[in-house]
């Protein structure tokens, strides 16, 4: 069942910030119940609904407007804020009524020729349907029952007896003018109704007040689920990252195999696992295959997660993984080539799966990158609730084939190919040892920047709960990385939380002091295991990795200036530091075939966890200098920064052609020079 989540208190608290205008304070309304739908997944998810109010505005003239808010494009319900709620002409929008037929390209311009503020963002392509309906507020959502129950077959005798005739049903048209006009005409037929169920989509409720439309939207919601047996939480979601990361038994070898063999051109998927009682027990069903055919809970899910989903099995090898995602490509590219034929002009979109149904593992959502995905796991679990409730309450009947295809290769969506440019490491994994130290965080931060999924190990905790606050989105995993067992845990991290790693910075290491000829053997063998070993057990498991994935991958070393410009009392640090620049050339010698590549970065007085204030004030006093004298001791004369040695690494790994060299980034030390 769905909670009631309005306060008055809340409520007060957002009109109160709205200023003096009544027309602000409906909106600070509009606003705080959008807000409470859109963070209830029971309701809504990813675009799946839109909202809207009814108001009066003053034109530049004093004159009294009516006014359409309606949320616009871009703008997520449960983040929503005035702004995602642009303001439209009304008079004008509904005038449009009149017409016989109206393009969704000519929707789309005539909804933004009235505008209040030609800056704001798209209104919704369900404007019209907002602006046809009389009353102020205006509630759309895709509740989980409510998809339940619009794909039954018998659904509208089932809302019947549920409702009476408190809902007008609408049959299934296309957002756009014509669904508008439909259930203009459904509502007109009965004022009288609270609400509409569009067959096949989903729910409209409305009221005077914004708490009487949301009060309705729940209300008609729970009466869907409780009719329909749902008396947990419509919404149960599997265990996701956090929980996975923890299970030993994720099977992380089929995961890195499945991750490969989706790969197109350089990139491979980032990948989001789900498993729960409820996802096993769907997967075990008789008619797994017959509802993986049949399309998607919500006509709009196809655009994220194509009509069916890719079946498989934990225990499958890479041949058949292979073999599979091939089948499904030529099903996928069958389907388009027939339908293309029908009504033409489209450009095929990938034909890969979105989601797939691992047997003995779990759901798997497939996107370009962690959001993408996490969305496609999201919408893949709503699926199967929506699956196996209405299967088992009369049958699961979603839109046929040519409905599907219409709504994947709707136009508005075509025109959006090719409009906007991914970012160039869009897709990739990156791992950084010594993550929360300040080369960790900037190098985090610049990977981030350029559109990668990283990953955080640091021995830390508190360090790396500070790190992953400066580097918003990255995952964190605390452990000591001299641990014998860290470099596979962590590749396993890696695995369960995004499908794989593409990139490893092996960054982590201390500068242990001292005159070798006065260090103990357990003093200098610590050091090893810090600046050498752990960096050398790691690239091993990256490189296991990396083979599993088949599509090579890049290890960058952090190996510092110690390797071939000794310090004085830092032999403890340039020896293990040395090895590392020999394991670098190895590694790239050895595994150029493989096609991984392998980098590193030699820096020099950085300020930094190896480099603390203390040192460097002991060592400026040392050359009788000041501190911004010393760090700036180079030929540029200019300090070397984190976010400098971050660009180096951010580099190499863009060089797509470049292995077994070293960047030097020290501002210019001949002593230091490679060559």
């Amino acid at each position: 069942m769905i909670n009631n989540n309005w306060s008055d208190a809340d409520a007060a608290e957002w009109i109160a910030q709205a200023g003096d205008l009544e027309a602000d304070k409906l909106l600070a309304q509009r606003v705080y119940s959008s807000r409470l739908i859109g963070s209830d997944p029971d309701l809504v998810m990813h675009g799946g609904g839109n909202t809207s109010m009814k108001t009066t505005r003053k034109t530049l003239f004093g004159d009294d407007e009516h006014i359409l808010h309606i949320k616009g494009s871009g703008w997520d319900l449960d983040t929503i804020l005035a702004p995602g709620l642009p303001a439209v002409r009304l008079d004008p929008l509904l005038r449009l009524r009149a017409l016989d037929r109206l393009s969704d390209e000519d929707m789309v311009n005539a909804q933004r020729q009235n505008l209040l503020n030609s800056s704001s963002p798209n209104p919704s392509v369900e404007t019209l349907l907002h602006a046809f309906l009389p009353h102020r507020f205006v509630d759309h959502t895709h509740a989980t029952p409510f998809l339940v129950l619009a794909n039954l077959p018998n659904a509208e005798e089932v809302a019947r007896q549920i409702f009476g005739n408190r809902l007008g049903i609408v049959p299934y048209i296309m957002p756009g003018f014509a669904l508008a006009k439909a259930a203009a005409e459904v509502y007109e037929q009965n004022p009288d109704v609270e609400g509409l169920l569009l067959l096949k989509h989903g729910h409209f409720a409305w009221g005077d007040t914004a708490r009487e439309s949301y009060d309705r939207i729940v209300a008609h919601s729970n009466e869907a689920a409780a009719a329909l047996g749902l008396n947990d939480p419509t919404f149960p979601r599997g265990i996701g990252r956090a929980g996975r990361q923890a299970d030993s038994t994720m099977n992380t070898g089929f995961l890195a195999r499945f991750r490969g063999a989706l790969q197109t051109g350089d990139a491979m998927p980032v990948l989001d696992v789900r498993f729960s009682a409820e996802i096993d027990s769907f997967l075990a069903r008789d008619d797994l295959d017959d509802l993986a055919a049949r399309g998607t809970a919500s006509p709009d899910h196809v655009i994220r997660i194509k009509a069916r989903p890719l079946i498989l099995g934990v225990s499958d090898d890479i041949a058949t993984i292979t073999a599979e995602i091939t089948a499904y490509a030529e099903t996928y590219q069958a389907y388009f080539d027939a339908q293309n034929a029908r009504v033409g002009g489209k450009v095929m979109l990938s034909p890969l799966p979105g989601i797939a149904w691992v047997k003995g593992l779990g759901l798997v959502g497939i996107g370009a990158d962690a959001k993408s995905a996490a969305i496609a796991a999201d919408l893949g679990e709503q699926n199967i609730r929506v699956r196996r409730v209405g299967e088992d309450h009369g049958g699961f009947r979603p839109i046929g084939e040519n409905d599907t295809f219409e709504m994947e290769y709707w136009s508005l969506e075509q025109a959006k190919l090719g409009k906007s440019k991914a970012p160039a490491m869009r897709g990739k994994v990156a791992m950084i040892t010594g993550g929360a130290g300040a080369i960790g965080v900037a190098t985090a931060q610049a990977f981030r920047a350029a559109g990668a999924e990283v990953i955080l190990v640091d021995r830390d905790a508190d360090a790396l709960a500070s790190a992953a606050g400066a580097v918003p989105g990255a995952e964190v995993l605390a452990l000591d990385v001299t641990d014998t067992k860290a470099a596979k845990a962590s590749m396993d991290y890696a695995v369960s939380a995004f499908g794989g790693l593409d990139i490893l910075v092996s960054n982590a290491g201390s500068a242990t002091q001292g005159a070798l000829a006065d260090l103990d053997d357990e003093t200098l063998s610590a050091a090893f295991e810090l600046n050498f070993f752990a960096h050398h057990r790691f690239a091993k498991a990256a490189i296991s990795l990396f083979r599993s994935q088949g599509n090579g991958g890049q290890i960058l070393f952090n190996v510092s200036k110690q390797a071939v410009n000794p310090g004085k009392d830092f032999g403890a640090y340039g020896l293990p530091k040395a090895t590392t620049f020999f394991l670098l050339r190895q590694l790239a010698l050895e595994h150029g075939a493989d096609g991984i590549r392998v980098n590193g970065v030699n820096a020099d007085r950085i300020r930094s966890g190896l480099l603390t204030q203390d040192m460097i004030h002991r060592r400026a006093q040392a050359r009788g200098s000041d501190v911004e004298t010393y760090m700036s001791g180079n030929l540029l004369g200019a300090e070397v920064e984190a976010h400098h040695v971050a660009d180096a690494f951010l580099a190499l790994a863009r060089l797509e052609r470049t292995t077994g060299h070293v960047v030097t980034v020290d501002g210019g030390n001949i002593a230091a020079a490679l060559r």
